[in-house]
């Protein structure tokens, strides 16, 4: 592996992770490291660290909260 996308990995932790989850990235990054950024895609996606993903996340939570206080209104 070349030695920029080997420290682009130890730059974060939650990329070592990814790729220890995912081994079949190395042999994608040793063939051709331009695939980082799809690699880092991968990871969002995987982990729904995307700000769509972040979005639902606060949408659910506003959601049981208005529900659960829907509830204790009525009692």
């Amino acid at each position: 592996m070349r030695y920029d996308i080997y420290q682009k990995l130890k730059e974060k932790p939650i990329y070592t992770k990814f790729i220890r989850e995912n081994s079949h990235w190395y042999k994608i990054l040793n063939r051709d490291p331009n695939m980082f950024d799809k690699m880092i895609e991968d990871m969002k996606d995987k982990y729904k660290l995307r700000v769509t993903d972040k979005i639902d996340n606060v949408v659910d939570s506003v959601d049981l909260i208005s529900k659960f206080l829907k509830v204790t209104n009525e009692k």
